[in-house]
């Protein structure tokens, strides 16, 4: 009888604890169509709003973003200060990532594709620069996605 009411507390023990874990139920393609979502959202925002207010806006508190071949500026001010100059008030930018990949647990991602940076001088005159970005995502606490690296 002994050997019973051990068996019998240790298997209610068990699904007791079980029972307290917390379920997250992570899909990686939910995950990815998110991330597709939120790339098109910021591209949206840029076009409508400008780059500051779109940067901004999807930057994590720590985001750092890379210009230049050495530039690095660091948090949502820092970035804000960046595109806030005006070189950067007429300038289209468009860009697709060409592949999403997410973390195992769900709380980062990346992609990569190409952009289009078409800066339009005081002249009016067009430039194009075409290239390559690669940004990292993660996951907020009230579940939405801003880069931290970009």
């Amino acid at each position: 009888m002994n050997v019973f009411r051990i068996f019998s507390f240790c298997a209610l023990s068990g699904c007791l604890i079980a029972a307290c874990q917390p379920t997250v139920v992570h899909s990686r393609d939910k995950s990815k169509q998110e991330i597709t979502d939120a790339e098109s959202a910021f591209q949206k925002m840029a076009a409508e709003k400008g780059l500051q207010a779109a940067f901004t806006f999807y930057a994590d508190s720590n985001a750092v973003i890379k210009r230049g071949n050495d530039s690095l500026i660091f948090g949502k001010t820092g970035i804000a200060q960046f595109y806030g100059k005006s070189r950067y008030r007429s300038v289209s930018l468009t860009w697709a990532p060409d592949f999403i990949d997410v973390s195992d647990a769900g709380d980062l991602a990346y992609t990569y594709g190409k952009y289009l940076f078409q800066p339009t001088d005081s002249s009016g005159k067009k430039s194009e620069y075409r290239g390559v970005f690669h940004t990292v995502w993660k996951r907020q606490k009230n579940g939405e996605w801003r880069f931290v690296w970009d």
